[in-house]
């Protein structure tokens, strides 16, 4: 849920994370890369208080310390951010951290760290946000999950309902979506769809 993204289509960040949770989403990651710290620590309480009635989990990008005052259940942390390591220290053992990869040698410096999950991308081409990657396509996201053994894998990148299939197929065990849900009419529908198409993959 980018708050830059969210109003660029004229939804604010709390309304548009309740269409995705009512469309089935079970876990929102804030981004508010020009948030300042007091607005996101805001955005944040009220995206825990908002997410809790759904059973669904809450993390913050980058920010370890809001993630905690916030009791947001974690971080997600990019290539260049905070160490999971001193994320893992701040927010304890029971937090979700995750981490962004797009080689196979982060995601094997991944699988080294106290990660919760890998996040592997972009699997496809992308708008939403300058990784400075090229798209890595399913091949990387097979090979991480055959690195992860047991550990998920998270496939990010231009995923829509369509591609849902083929990505679960090469061994992710979630997706991470952007584009294909903020730019829908309804978010809600978009979001049950790529619900469906997750639970109709069998993971």
């Amino acid at each position: 849920m980018d708050v830059d993204l969210a109003a660029r289509a004229g939804w604010t960040p709390i309304d548009l994370a309740r269409a995705y949770l009512d469309g089935g989403a079970t876990l929102i990651q804030l981004r508010a890369k020009q948030l300042g710290s007091a607005a996101l620590l805001d955005l944040a309480d009220a995206a825990v208080r908002l997410a809790h009635p759904y059973h669904a989990n809450v993390i913050v990008n980058d920010r370890a310390d809001i993630a905690l005052i916030s009791a947001a259940e974690g971080v997600h942390v990019g290539q260049d951010d905070l160490p999971p390591e001193a994320a893992r220290r701040l927010l304890g053992e029971g937090a979700i951290v995750g981490l962004s990869t797009h080689t196979v040698a982060q995601v094997e410096g991944a699988l080294r760290e106290p990660i919760s999950y890998v996040a592997v991308g972009p699997v496809f081409g992308t708008r939403t946000k300058d990784t400075g990657y090229t798209a890595v396509g399913l091949d990387l996201v097979g090979t991480a999950a055959q690195l992860a053994g047991a550990a998920p894998v998270v496939a990010i990148g231009g995923i829509t309902s369509d591609r849902v299939a083929e990505v679960m197929a090469v061994g992710a065990s979630g997706v991470a979506v952007i584009s294909a849900l903020f730019g829908a009419s309804d978010p809600t529908l978009a979001a049950r769809a790529i619900r469906s198409a997750l639970d109709a993959s069998g993971r």
